[in-house]
């Protein structure tokens, strides 16, 4: 208490001006808000305002049945949208305590490591077009296309993939596109020998990224920090290899961790994993031929109660999933706690205090936030201090008494 009343009154002494970015600004194509505090142009504290994109997901999904949910699930994050439908069903699965074929595991691994490359590549162009490279961003966006080429011949998708159901996979993976796919993981690996020597080469990358934007390794444990954010800053975690699923535990990979705490580890962290998806898919599609053709378990639509959770590695950390049934085709309740939601509340104010504003965008961006995942509402009576459910009617009324 003495140290948060010790900051606020540097805060109040230092701060010439304070600086609103969003929620709609240039700088990042989603909705936020960041109130910036500074002293001339030297940041001293942030807040941050979320909210603009809450969908209700949770809600939505407790008024839907089991195989509908999953069609909502893949909506949450269009660029995570695999990896959410994938612990969706993997929830649902252990709610029905039941095990999928080994060939649909196989085929999972594949789709949620295609994910992770597209994912990754997309954040190397959102970083280099921060940072004011626009060369960048064009090469790594254009190399993104093979990961999402590849993603298409799995299943005819680019962004959504509507590969998992409960029990499975909805598609089989066929055995004549497995040469293609090398191809383009050897084409893939060659451009990301390419990235690794220009983001850590490259004095205008370094300039802007190296030193910048520490997040000590103690504050990462404090705040439970996750993903390559967490790893960026020495914590080597991650649930592929603390809580296997699906075949990671049957597979030859690494963890990647870097210790510099900053911009520039936070970026080489996906550099180095995109070597390692590489090599993950690698082994998946040589192990894929020799499976047996099952690919679905099936299951029932009408859920006994019970409770379960899911637990995955997204593209930007760790994606827990918790569900309870009532004995209905419906869940009691569903809860999701994503990555971006721990990362983006706690890691942005440490890591933009003490910086220059004209860095803040290449910062923001080295975290790779997603704020649609992020966004959550609780609505609290002022007066009472009862929480209130949220719902249409409540909504309209509102809207109708701003009208007036």
């Amino acid at each position: 208490m003495k140290e948060e009343k010790k900051m606020e009154k540097v805060k109040e002494e230092r701060v010439t001006y304070s600086l609103p970015i969003g929620p709609q600004h240039p700088m990042y194509v989603e909705a936020e808000n960041l109130n910036v505090y500074l002293d001339g142009e030297t940041i001293v504290d942030v807040d941050i305002n979320v909210g603009y994109l809450h969908r209700g997901i949770e809600e939505l999904m407790q008024r839907r049945n089991y195989l509908q949910n999953i069609y909502l699930s893949e909506r949450i994050c269009g660029i995570c949208s695999g990896i959410h439908s994938m612990t969706y069903c993997q929830c649902i699965e252990n709610l029905l305590d039941v095990n999928i074929p080994e060939r649909a595991k196989y085929i999972r691994t594949m789709v949620l490591e295609l994910e992770r490359l597209h994912s990754h590549f997309l954040f190397l162009g959102v970083v280099g077009y921060e940072i004011g490279m626009d060369t960048a961003f064009m090469y790594a966006w254009k190399d993104r296309e093979f990961s999402m080429d590849m993603l298409e011949q799995v299943s005819g998708n680019r962004v959504n993939y509507a590969m998992p159901t409960v029990g499975g996979v909805r598609r089989d993976v066929p055995n004549h596109i497995i040469p293609s796919m090398l191809k383009k993981l050897n084409h893939l690996e060659k451009r990301t020998e390419y990235y690794r020597k220009v983001f850590l080469r490259d004095r205008t990358i370094i300039a802007r990224t190296r030193g910048l934007g520490i997040l000590p390794k103690k504050d990462v444990e404090r705040f439970s920090i996750v993903g390559p954010v967490a790893r960026a800053s020495g914590l080597k975690i991650d649930v592929r290899r603390d809580t296997p699923y699906l075949k990671y535990d049957d597979l030859d990979w690494k963890v990647i961790v870097e210790k510099a705490e900053d911009s520039q580890s936070r970026v080489m962290v996906k550099v180095l994993e995109i070597f390692q998806s590489i090599k993950i898919l690698r082994q998946c599609l040589k192990k894929l031929p020799s499976l047996d053709r099952e690919i679905k378990t099936k299951v029932p639509l009408v859920i006994p109660k019970a409770e379960a959770i899911a637990i995955t590695e997204a593209p930007r950390g760790e994606l827990v999933y918790y569900a309870m049934s009532n004995g209905t085709d419906r869940p009691e309740r569903m809860r999701i706690r994503t990555p971006s939601f721990v990362n983006i509340i706690y890691s942005l104010p440490i890591i933009l205090k003490e910086q220059q504003l004209a860095d803040l965008p290449a910062i923001v961006a080295s975290i790779d936030p997603c704020f649609s995942c992020t966004d959550r509402m609780t609505l609290i009576d002022t007066k009472s201090g009862e929480k209130k459910t949220v719902d249409e009617t409540y909504l309209k009324k509102l809207g109708e008494r701003r009208l007036k």
